[in-house]
C-alpha cells in the first residue's frame, strides 16, 4: 500500500466517524442553526433598511443591522439564529421609520426574504412545514379596523351592562313595594 492510499483511508475514516457526532456536539454546546436572509430592492431608488430581531424567551435583542440597498441590488446580510424570535424590518426615511413590517421567526424557518419597492416593503418568512408568513401591510390595515370594531363592541357591551344593572335595580325596587 502506498502512502497516499493510507492517508486517504485515514481521512475518510475520521470523516465518517465524526459525521455521527456533529449533532451530539451541537446539542452539547448549544450551537444553533442559522437562517439566511435575502434583501431585494425592486424599486427605482436606493432605500435605507433597518432590521432587528428579539428572542421571545429572553427578550434579548439577537440581531440588529442597517443597510442601504441600491436599485436592482440583492444583499445577503448575516444570518439569524434558529430560535423563536420577533423579526422587524423598517424602511428609514428622514431618520425616521417610514414603513415597518413584523414577522415571527421559528426554528423551522428556512429563509427570510425582504422585498423593497418604491412604495412598499414585504417580508416573507419561508418555513420547512410550508406555513409561510408574508407581512406586506395588508393585514396590518385589517387589524387596525378590527381593533376599532372591538372597541365599539366593548363600548356597546358596557352600555348593555349598565342598562341591565338599571333594570335589575328597578326590578328590586318593585319587588320591595
Amino acid at each position: 500500500m502506498n502512502r497516499r492510499t493510507v492517508l486517504g483511508l485515514a481521512g475518510a475514516s475520521v470523516t465518517v466517524g465524526l459525521a455521527g457526532c456533529l449533532d451530539g456536539v451541537r446539542e452539547h454546546f448549544g450551537l444553533q442553526g442559522v437562517i439566511p436572509i435575502e434583501i431585494h430592492n425592486e424599486g427605482e431608488q436606493s432605500r435605507n433598511l433597518h432590521i432587528q430581531a428579539r428572542e421571545h424567551e429572553t427578550s434579548r435583542d439577537s440581531y440588529e443591522q442597517s443597510f442601504t440597498v441600491t436599485p436592482g441590488e440583492t444583499v445577503g446580510p448575516p444570518h439569524l439564529d434558529e430560535s423563536e424570535q420577533s423579526f422587524r424590518a423598517a424602511i428609514i426615511e428622514d431618520e425616521e421609520q417610514a414603513t415597518v413590517r413584523t414577522a415571527s421567526i421559528t426554528p423551522d424557518t428556512s429563509l427570510v426574504v425582504i422585498r423593497i419597492s418604491d412604495d412598499d416593503l414585504v417580508v416573507e418568512v419561508q418555513r420547512d412545514d410550508g406555513e409561510d408568513e408574508i407581512a406586506d401591510g395588508e393585514d396590518d390595515d385589517a387589524v387596525g379596523e378590527t381593533d376599532v370594531d372591538e372597541t365599539d363592541d366593548e363600548s356597546d357591551d358596557a352600555e348593555t351592562a349598565a342598562n341591565e344593572t338599571e333594570t335589575e335595580t328597578e326590578t328590586d325596587e318593585t319587588d320591595e313595594s
